[in-house]
């Protein structure tokens, strides 16, 4: 607080002496407008951040938002965000207006320097530069590092009976909920279900864990998630942490069938990715289950709730053991998610009163692990349980929700407790451990080692929390050890391209296309295009001239650069070189493909040519114009002729777009001159559900004509007389079906009608 109280008085002052002191010097202005747009933008990014993980700007933030979101409950976080950056333009354009004040034509520079020195220690001091230089810091090695000293690889194979797993990550359901004392009776069935059990009270959250996927990998792993700081999205590797042995690895080796369930989308943070690379052949989330679930309509911005999905695993939990073989089964709670959380409809409690009025997140507690404590005692009822182990896990402390800060006033630790169908004795372990133990101390349980990682058993081990009282420093250092263990190459010459499976490979590591590497001396640097991280030709904007790059995408996303022969071409392009120069495009053959990357052409920069590269990289897609008698809807842009289209939702992979009737009722084409006054419309399209065999109308000025179309490309030709001179076409589907159907999770389904692959105008001859 002290820190924070400081900067902003250094911010005011500069602010205040350079608007009442310093003279007009347009030099002096930008620079001091330049540091205190830093100082904003640094707290905003702060305040973002903090709204989403209540910790400021950690590795959960970095991770998530260039990992994939895809399957992300966001939609509850739209308004705050168009209100931060509404409010900063709001700032800036006042912070511009005060520093104006007062100007004389003539005033000594000492008032703009100093001025500056305050601004520059406004930086300096806010906490929101610290958290930021200690991420760029951590992301360095120090010297020699231990970390192999304590970073240590468990044999593949159990001993003894193999008992069978049930493993039930909470959602932030950290263990200071289960404090009586200051929450009473919030989680009374299962607190009961604890008391009964191996319980761990003192289980710390140490960084690189604080966010649901960095707790599964600390949990299965013992190894912290920490990513490359600058834009790896492990959601687009074909591999995830591939040189660690993890519980899953172990259990698979040992003939167990691993399984994992959850509400929400597998792909968002890359969970499908880590799991099915370490023991998971299983994976059940929103779209697998969505033929399983009673009530299709019933689920939460994330996904399927928690009473739902509980229900699945009991069924499968009953599966599993009368087949008799060993298993696992895992799942992910989601009703317990910031920043309030959902309520089910099975609840017994669906209110929650603390501090004199209703509260969500607490209520969704006492909603959540209801149907948890229901999941357990219906597995111990069963003849099976004897040769079960429960756990039951928060995968994080709680972020930024309605009951944040009442669990701040209180020391917060991760819940984790274990009840064994082999022994029924319960007791409250007080020794200090993280959740990077979790994975080693049920390993143990089941007749395994008593270590993975850098977790240690507490059954029969020491935690390093324990070893070192600077356990969170000790991590930090750690982490550029941690990160090698992605094994990214260092280099590049020669590739693999296989189009069957999506992949880009070299020196043995597979990435998922599209992708772009920075190439730099003894480091090669992925970048990938996930959602709602910039494009990639967007991030290859940001390039220096001459820094080494290759791209492979799309040869019309490439072509619209370099080459306009390619910008309708819907093939794989890889492009090597630099931004200076004209770089190396090849196009890539369906199936498996060789290739090497020189870099022949990277000695003729030129500053022309990188500013019009530049220029291109950073157009938007609906700017994008190209050549064609056509409008082809699976390619980004228009022809030259059409001035608009509305109507129409994103691109999907079968290679065309929907029309979505939340956005606007019809589908209209706007074209920039009177279409020709007789012609042929030539549509090759799809239907989307109800709309199959039903007439679609397609109106040009007064004229319309039917078009039938399937649920699969098909071309139709109409004749149009436009004697009016008409210069719009207007797609009218007969029944808009709402569909949660390839919709990005977090946002409202869609209202499809028509599928549009592609349009020509054909006059009349």
């Amino acid at each position: 607080m002290g820190s924070e109280l400081l900067s902003l008085i250094l911010f005011i002052a500069s602010v205040l002496l350079y608007a009442w002191k310093a003279g007009r010097n347009r030099l002096w202005f930008s620079a001091i407008l330049l540091f205190l747009g830093i100082y904003i933008i640094l707290n905003a990014t702060l305040l973002a951040s903090n709204y989403f993980t209540g910790e400021g700007i950690n590795d959960a933030v970095i991770y998530t938002i260039t990992s994939s979101l895809s399957g992300a409950g966001i939609s509850k976080y739209i308004l705050p965000g168009l209100g931060l950056i509404g409010g900063l333009v709001l700032l800036f354009l006042l912070l511009s207006w005060v520093l104006r004040l007062r100007k004389a034509r003539r005033a000594s520079p000492l008032y703009s320097l100093l001025a500056l020195m305050l601004a520059l220690a406004s930086i300096n001091t806010t906490p929101a530069y610290q958290q930021v230089s200690s991420l760029i810091k951590s992301q360095v090695a120090r010297g020699t590092s231990d970390f192999y000293t304590h970073y240590k690889v468990p044999g593949k194979q159990l001993r003894g009976d193999k008992p069978n797993l049930v493993y039930i990550y909470a959602e932030s359901l950290e263990r200071t909920y289960f404090d009586d004392r200051a929450f009473p009776e919030l989680a009374p069935e299962l607190s009961k279900l604890k008391n009964s059990a191996l319980d761990y009270s003192n289980t710390e959250q140490l960084p690189g864990t604080e966010y649901t996927i960095a707790g599964m990998v600390a949990s299965q792993c013992g190894i912290p998630l920490f990513a490359p700081f600058d834009g790896n999205a492990s959601s687009s590797l074909s591999t995830f942490y591939p040189q660690n042995v993890c519980l899953g690895d172990i259990l698979k080796a040992s003939g167990y069938q691993n399984y994992f369930y959850q509400g929400a989308n597998l792909s968002f943070a890359g969970k499908d990715l880590f799991l099915s690379s370490h023991g998971f052949d299983h994976l059940y989330g929103l779209n697998e289950l969505k033929s399983v679930v009673k009530d299709p309509t019933y689920r939460n911005d994330w996904g399927w709730y928690d009473d739902t999905v509980l229900d699945v695993v009991f069924d499968k939990y009953l599966t599993l053991a009368k087949a008799g073989k060993p298993f696992s089964l895992f799942t992910l709670t989601v009703d317990t998610h910031h920043p309030d959380g959902f309520i089910s409809r099975s609840c017994r409690q669906k209110n929650w009163i603390y501090d004199g009025k209703p509260n969500k997140s607490f209520a969704a507690v006492a909603c959540s692990q209801e149907h948890i404590a229901r999941l357990i005692e219906r597995i111990r009822a069963t003849p099976y349980f004897k040769n079960t182990v429960i756990v039951v896990s928060s995968d994080h402390l709680a972020m930024n929700n309605t009951a944040f800060r009442y669990l701040n006033q209180h020391d917060r630790r991760n819940l984790f407790f274990m009840l064994r169908g082999s022994d029924n004795s319960s007791k409250v372990v007080t020794v200090k451990r993280s959740s990077l133990d979790n994975g080693a101390t049920v390993l143990d349980a089941m007749g395994g080692d008593n270590f993975i990682g850098l977790g240690r058993s507490s059954l029969s081990s020491t935690s390093l929390s324990t070893t070192y009282l600077n356990i969170r420093e000790k991590i930090n250092e750690w982490k550029p050890d941690v990160i090698k263990l992605w094994n990214f190459p260092k280099a590049i010459s020669d590739y693999t391209i296989d189009t069957a499976s999506n992949t880009f490979s070299f020196s043995g590591v597979h990435f998922k296309l599209p992708l772009l590497l920075s190439v730099t001396p003894g480091k090669v640097e992925p970048k990938f295009d996930v959602y709602l991280s910039a494009p990639l030709k967007q991030q290859l904007a940001q390039f220096p001239q001459e820094r080494k790059f290759v791209w492979i995408d799309r040869c019309f996303k490439i072509g619209s650069v370099w080459d306009k022969t390619l910008e309708l071409n819907s093939g794989l392009c890889v492009a090597n070189g630099t931004l200076g120069s004209q770089p190396e495009i090849v196009q890539v053959a369906p199936g498996i493909t060789q290739g090497s990357v020189a870099f022949r052409n990277v000695g003729n920069h030129n500053d022309a040519r990188y500013q019009q590269t530049v220029t291109r990289l950073r157009t938007a897609d609906k700017d994008i114009k190209y050549s064609s008698d056509s409008i082809h809807f699976a390619v980004p842009g228009l022809p030259e002729q059409v001035l608009k289209v509305s109507g129409l939702s994103y691109i999907e992979p079968w290679g065309g777009r929907w029309s979505d009737a939340n956005l606007l009722p019809s589908v209209t084409l706007d074209y920039l001159e009177p279409l020709p006054a007789a012609f042929d419309l030539e549509l090759t399209a799809r239907a989307f559900g109800a709309n199959s065999n039903r007439p679609f109308r397609i109106k040009v000025g007064n004229e319309t004509q039917p078009v039938t179309l399937t649920t699969s490309n098909t071309t139709q030709r109409v004749h149009f007389s436009n004697t009016a001179g008409a210069r719009t076409v207007e797609i009218i589907p007969p029944a808009p079906e709402e569909t949660a159907e390839g919709a990005i999770d977090g946002f409202a389904a869609r209202k499809l009608g028509i599928g549009l692959v592609k349009l020509k105008i054909i006059p009349a001859s």
